[in-house]
């Protein structure tokens, strides 16, 4: 692929003018926290028939499962669907983040971590009860392994634990900068067994168990306030002698065929990273498209501003660095319809590379306007502060050049 499709062009025309209607008009109110994102995506996801579309899939691949004709970690119900239609799904992305990021970041762990991590470990039965809901967005699903101790190095500095009681499990601890988290309906969490045996603790096994709101001793805080993303809504979750049956254990056993949750949580890094290339399109974009409209309006020294070299210089280094994340994304499409995976080095490669070129955009964009940039009326500096999220979500980029780097030595 070289280009968007017809097919493509048209959803990306279609959303286009439906963020136009429903998103731009409120985005004072979701930036102040006063509207919450949920039903936007709710009413997208209607209007465009996203839901029905999920719950078809998922219906047709439980069917499968309860004949026993398809593995777990087989399609249906996820955040982009089949490599058919990925397409689709990230130009749906990249125009909500040219208005809104903390959207797509919320829409993205409920539907592309939550959704796979269940539906990859899951059994049949656990499937059933959690997943109908949640690739509908009818429920909102949190993904829980960050901690305060242990943000890049998840599992060497996780302290979240577990202790076995009879058939049951006591969870302890807490989570940190989760997305969701103040509001999620179910959450993946990943926690360390304590066996009492003096392992160290680093080297302890990793569960992963699914909680639903309410549950006794497991407390949502009310959310952060942040620099960026304001629409996507992020807090602690604080777990006080939770108790989890054994059908809340993915799986319903210690000795997943996926792996510990070690596996399940590198698999859900990469699809994450990845996700960081539409998401910086759609901000390089919007970027572009308010820095040349400005320039052609924009007058000094009775000229437009357009017809100075420096601004021109601007412009162009915008311009090359659409082209190069767009390019990586249609890499990722590729990929994505021949069944060819994409490694964890090269989606980290990708994630810095493209979170760094949307950050700088961005940033260059408010210099173009001036001091009109500086004004939250224009709107690129919104763009610059939930651009610079991107260079910390997902794992920070000293991490992602650590992974680069081990891809290329072979460590």
């Amino acid at each position: 692929m070289i280009e968007w499709s017809d097919v493509d062009i048209a959803v990306r025309d279609a959303v286009r003018e439906f963020v136009d209607k429903e998103v731009r008009p409120h985005l004072d109110e979701l930036e102040s926290g006063d509207m919450e994102p949920y039903p936007i995506i709710r009413k997208l996801f209607a209007t465009f028939g996203i839901a029905e579309m999920a719950r078809e899939s998922l219906d047709k691949r439980l069917d499968r499962l309860r004949a026993g004709s398809e593995s777990k970690s087989g399609g249906g119900g996820g955040m982009f669907g089949d490599g058919g239609s990925a397409g689709m799904g990230f130009v749906l992305i990249s125009e909500l983040c040219r208005v809104s990021m903390g959207l797509v970041t919320g829409m993205g762990v409920s539907l592309g971590l939550t959704v796979p991590t269940i539906q990859s470990r899951g059994t049949l039965a656990q499937q059933e009860r959690w997943l109908p809901e949640l690739v509908t967005y009818d429920k909102i699903g949190a993904w829980a392994i960050t901690e305060p101790d242990s943000g890049s190095d998840a599992f060497g500095g996780m302290k979240s634990y577990v202790v076995r009681d009879g058939d049951d499990y006591i969870l302890n601890r807490q989570k940190t900068f989760i997305t969701n988290g103040p509001d999620a309906d179910v959450v993946v969490v990943y926690a360390k067994l304590d066996e009492g045996d003096g392992t160290d603790k680093r080297d302890r096994k990793v569960l992963t168990f699914v909680l639903d709101r309410g549950m006794e001793g497991f407390v949502q805080a009310k959310p952060f306030r942040k620099m960026g993303i304001h629409s996507s809504r992020t807090g602690e979750l604080f777990f006080n002698n939770v108790r989890l049956g054994r059908d809340q254990l993915l799986g319903e056993t210690e000795e997943n065929k996926s792996g510990d949750g070690r596996d399940s949580a590198r698999s859900s890094f990469a699809a994450e990273r990845i996700g960081v290339v539409s998401m910086a399109l759609g901000v390089i974009e919007e970027c572009l498209r308010l820095c040349t409209d400005y320039a052609k309006t924009r007058t000094l020294w009775g000229k437009e501003i357009g017809q100075f070299q420096l601004i021109q210089l601007k412009l162009a280094n915008m311009e090359v660095a659409r082209m190069n994340v767009r390019n990586m994304l249609f890499r990722v499409i590729e990929c994505g319809q021949s069944g060819t995976p994409i490694s964890l080095a090269e989606a980290s490669a990708m994630k810095y590379y493209c979170s760094q070129a949307a950050t700088d955009v961005a940033m260059e964009a408010i210099q173009l306007f001036g001091g009109n940039g500086y004004m939250t009326e224009y709107r690129v500096e919104q763009l610059a502060r939930d651009a610079k999220s991107l260079m910390i979500y997902a794992g920070s980029n000293e991490v992602q050049i650590t992974h680069v780097a081990k891809g290329l030595l072979g460590a």
